[in-house]
């Protein structure tokens, strides 16, 4: 994994990652946990903030640290990583799971793909997380303009189809809508749409929220191909912040993406 970190940590000095609220300190995010052996993955958008600071924003240090950061590897500036650098950085990510991880978050996640028979915080791992942006920002997505969103997936470019390239995932499970829409664009596909009755999320005052699966089959992403089929999925519903997403329409959404992996060859 180093040659794939290190182009993702060269990728600092572009022209454009200063102005996109980057976090400057914070390394690269290939994955959360072990991509090499994972099986199943899901994606977000980008790593949180809070994977690097506290809730007071000061930087999170000994046993609270999550990942590397400047600091921590004695850098003054990106440029001056190498190949040990990436190294630390890889095994802070293939160990994820096992020191502090953002369970707030996560645990909700690996509930989804637990039908799959893969989960996060098996040793070794047989599932990751992933993002389409692999670098933190100092805000949530939502907090971006629309300029940095595209710049931060512009210059990302193909960095997904590079890491799914490099591992042995067969099935990859996308959260929420924006998340889905997102991979589209980047991925330059449309992926089939369901609408799933049990999925429905209700509202008393307005119409009701629509359940709606994601899936199709992809060989290659951004250009990159990938030496093998792999199956997306994917649900409309944010899990972790879609008001009214009741625990029969987790269960739901869990039996669906089990059904969906039992097609994974």
């Amino acid at each position: 994994m180093n040659r794939p970190l290190l182009a993702l940590i060269k990728r600092f000095s572009e022209v454009g990652f200063s102005k996109a609220r980057v976090i400057p300190w914070s390394c690269p995010v290939p994955s959360f946990g072990d991509l090499l052996r994972a099986k199943v993955a899901t994606l977000g958008l980008n790593p949180s903030n809070r994977e690097f600071v506290d809730r007071s924003g000061s930087e999170l240090i000994g046993g609270q640290r999550r990942f590397q950061t400047l600091g921590s590897l004695g850098l003054s500036c990106w440029s001056e990583a190498k190949a040990k650098h990436a190294e630390l950085i890889w095994n802070s990510c293939r160990t994820y799971f096992f020191r502090n991880p953002y369970n707030a978050w996560f645990k909700q996640l690996d509930y989804l793909i637990a039908e799959t028979t893969a989960s996060y915080y098996e040793a070794p791992g047989t599932a990751c997380h992933l993002d389409l942006i692999p670098y933190a920002t100092a805000c949530k997505w939502t907090g971006l303009s629309n300029r940095q969103r595209s710049t931060l997936l512009s210059l990302s470019g193909d960095t997904l189809g590079i890491l799914l390239r490099e591992s042995s995932v067969r099935l990859l499970v996308l959260n929420g809508r924006s998340v889905t829409r997102n991979f589209e664009e980047v991925a330059n596909i449309k992926l089939d749409r369901q609408f799933v009755k049990e999925w429905e999320l209700p509202r008393n005052l307005r119409a009701n929220v629509a359940g709606i699966s994601y899936q199709g089959t992809i060989t290659h992403l951004s250009g990159v191909p990938l030496g093998r089929k792999l199956l997306v999925i994917g649900f409309n519903h944010n899990i972790q912040s879609s008001f009214g997403v009741s625990r029969e329409v987790r269960s739901a959404i869990r039996s669906w993406i089990g059904r969906m992996a039992g097609r994974v060859s």
